[in-house]
């Protein structure tokens, strides 16, 4: 289906993707909190943050980005996301701190989408900043929750997590710093938008 020039294309691989990723959100909750199986759940999460760069990868490649696509792929990194630090704070495996200033990114970037959608704004795309941020602290993330597990390293696993991921995590703030002049643009294309359908 089209709107305009914009495709909502349902049934594509970077969609399935996309919505195998949501599905396994509850698995790597029940696989750190209800077995204690730290190494099965940073397996999981691994691969999930895997293929967040081969849905998109899929999508370049093979002509199979959508305007839902745009859509599921975030919404994916941030259940993600909320699920593993959480789940990882309960756990003992993330510090609480570093968490905690997760997920308050995510908390204001997700208030900031609702609104700007409810006054009209066109929707805005991930950058590669912020696609680049998510890697890091996907990555980072496995690393910490099996460097306290029963596999040996541990201290050099962590040693990489945080090395990984501090500075991940400093990315995803500056990436959202770089959406302020998008979301004007964004609001004054909206409204441009809707200036023109309602003449």
């Amino acid at each position: 289906m089209k709107v305009g020039n914009t495709e909502w294309r349902i049934l594509t691989v970077p969609n399935l993707v996309s919505v195998v990723r949501l599905g396994c959100a509850p698995v790597f909750c029940v696989l750190l909190l209800g077995m204690g199986n730290r190494a099965g759940a940073a397996a999981l999460l691994s691969v999930l943050g895997a293929t967040d760069w081969v849905d998109g990868y899929i999508a370049r490649r093979f002509d199979q980005g959508s305007e839902l696509g745009k859509i599921l792929d975030p919404t994916a990194d941030r259940l993600m996301f909320l699920a593993a630090a959480v789940a990882m704070m309960v756990d003992g495996s993330l510090h609480a701190a570093f968490g905690l200033t997760m997920l308050a990114r995510e908390a204001v970037v997700s208030l900031a989408t609702v609104v700007l959608g409810a006054m009209g704004a066109r929707r805005i795309d991930v950058t590669w900043t912020g696609k680049t941020a998510t890697f890091g602290l996907m990555f980072a993330l496995p690393l910490l929750l099996l460097g306290d597990s029963s596999v040996g390293g541990g201290a050099a696993l962590r040693g990489v997590g945080w090395g990984v991921g501090i500075p991940s995590l400093a990315l995803s703030y500056y990436a959202a710093v770089e959406y302020v002049p998008r979301v004007r643009r964004a609001l004054a294309e909206g409204r441009a938008g809707r200036a023109a359908a309602s003449s």
